[in-house]
C-alpha cells in the first residue's frame, strides 16, 4: 500500500490562490491515474479533479473547471492542485488519491481509488 502524503492547505480569503501537493511517504507514484477529492464534514467526499500517468488526460469537475488546475511529475513523484480564485464554497479537507492499475480512465468515484492521503484543510473566508 502507498500511503500519500498532502501539503499546502491553510486558511486564504476569497479570490486568493492556493497550491495544494501530493507526494508519497515513501517509495513512488503507481502507474495509475491519481486525483484530488474534497470533503465538507458530514457531506460525501467529492472529486475534484484527476490525471492520467502520463499526464496525457485530465479531468476536472464543473464546480472548479477554469479555475482549479492538475498536474503531476512522476520523475519527482509528486502532484498539484493549482487552485485560483478561491471561493467559500471551495472550503474542505482536500484528500489525494491514486489507483495502482495503469489506466487511460479517470474515475471520479472515490471507491475506486487503492490509496490516499490523511488529507489537508483549506478553509476560504469571503
Amino acid at each position: 500500500q502507498v500511503q500519500l502524503v498532502e501539503s499546502g492547505g491553510g486558511l486564504v480569503q476569497a479570490k486568493e490562490s492556493l497550491s495544494l501537493s501530493c507526494t508519497p511517504s515513501f517509495g513512488r507514484f503507481t502507474r495509475g491515474p491519481m486525483a484530488w477529492f474534497r470533503q465538507v464534514p458530514g457531506k460525501e467526499r467529492t472529486f475534484v479533479a484527476g490525471i492520467t500517468w502520463d499526464n496525457f488526460t485530465t479531468n476536472t469537475a464543473d464546480s472548479v473547471k477554469g479555475r482549479f488546475t492538475i498536474s503531476r511529475n512522476n520523475a519527482y513523484n509528486i502532484m498539484y492542485l493549482r487552485m485560483n480564485s478561491l471561493e467559500p464554497e471551495d472550503t474542505a479537507v482536500y484528500y489525494c488519491a491514486g489507483e495502482r492499475a495503469q489506466s487511460s480512465y479517470i474515475p471520479d468515484d472515490p471507491f475506486e481509488y487503492d490509496d490516499w492521503g490523511p488529507g489537508t484543510w483549506v478553509t476560504v473566508s469571503s
